[in-house]
């Protein structure tokens, strides 16, 4: 099964889950209820779910010619990686978040959006940011994005739908077993929505990091900072991530590392493994100069 066969499969058993928990909550009735609601969704993701999540982030666009070096030099590397990789250049962002992260976003390559935090252009060096941002390219490039933002809305979606388990009560007219589903429901759902949300990221976020080290060329800027990010998301909080946790798939580094029981289910492979897989790249490449810098920066931080 292809990658886009088994993701569009995990996104049927995401609408499918939709429809289970419209069913239990509501007969038959709630469940076309749900379904029609899910459709509705993964329609309005297709078109607007980039906007919605970039506005949630309270991102704003870069001038290439901004005042601040960091951010004019960001926006131009940016340019400089879609040229490389013979891509249309994305509009780029910047996020006012001191928690070093960035994302992609967007339904195709000619309609994509990259997004890196203060925190991660203050903390990494110029090189470092390449690499992260050659790993958000890649998922552009991958079409990655829209598979991404439209489970994060969908599961977002799931997890509502579950809340209103509470106030609605599921099937009260079965008592104590009625409660008991409806408790089933507000811990089941959004444990499964987060299930799949892993299926889909996990495996995809290794492709972007080989795909990306192939656009900078130099696998080791980002084996470099995803060590400084994973250490930085740990002691950092972001808040908008920790409001809306099912966004957390689409960075970099799992933004809710700094809580210990957020990583039972991330969505991200462990950091180290990505490094490991990295360095060995590098070292195919021929390319082992750093590799001992990156294992002591590794070992200087705590690891997603």
């Amino acid at each position: 099964m292809t990658a886009m066969m088994r993701t569009g499969a995990l996104i049927a058993g995401m609408t499918a889950l939709f429809g289970v928990v419209g069913l239990l909550l509501g007969g038959q009735a709630g469940m076309l209820i749900a379904l029609g609601f899910a459709g509705i969704m993964n329609v309005f993701s297709y078109w607007n779910a980039d906007k919605i999540v970039l506005r949630m982030y309270k991102a704003t666009e870069v001038d290439p010619n901004s005042a601040d070096p960091r951010v004019r030099r960001y926006a131009e590397g940016v340019i400089g990686l879609a040229a490389r990789a013979d891509m249309p250049v994305p509009k780029i962002y910047i996020i006012d978040n001191p928690q070093p992260n960035a994302f992609a976003t967007g339904r195709n390559p000619d309609n994509a959006a990259v997004a890196a935090t203060t925190g991660l252009l203050s903390m990494l060096s110029e090189e470092e940011v390449l690499g992260v941002m050659a790993h958000e390219l890649a998922h552009v490039r991958n079409r990655d994005t829209l598979t991404m933002t439209v489970t994060a809305t969908l599961a977002g979606a799931i997890t509502a739908l579950a809340n209103f388990a509470m106030f609605f009560g599921g099937n009260r007219n079965n008592g104590a077993m009625g409660l008991v589903q409806t408790l089933a429901i507000m811990i089941l759902a959004p444990l499964a929505a987060s299930l799949v949300q892993m299926a889909i990221s996990r495996t995809r976020e290794y492709e972007a990091d080989r795909i990306g080290a192939e656009i900078c060329g130099q696998p080791l800027w980002l084996a470099s900072a995803l060590a400084k990010i994973a250490n930085g998301a740990a002691r950092i909080e972001n808040p908008t991530a920790e409001r809306h946790p099912a966004t957390g798939q689409m960075m970099i580094i799992n933004p809710l590392s700094g809580r210990g029981a957020d990583n039972l289910f991330s969505t991200h492979p462990g950091t180290q493994n990505r490094i490991d897989r990295l360095v060995q790249l590098a070292d195919e490449w021929g390319q082992s100069v750093s590799r001992e810098a990156v294992a002591d920066t590794g070992r200087k931080g705590p690891w997603g």
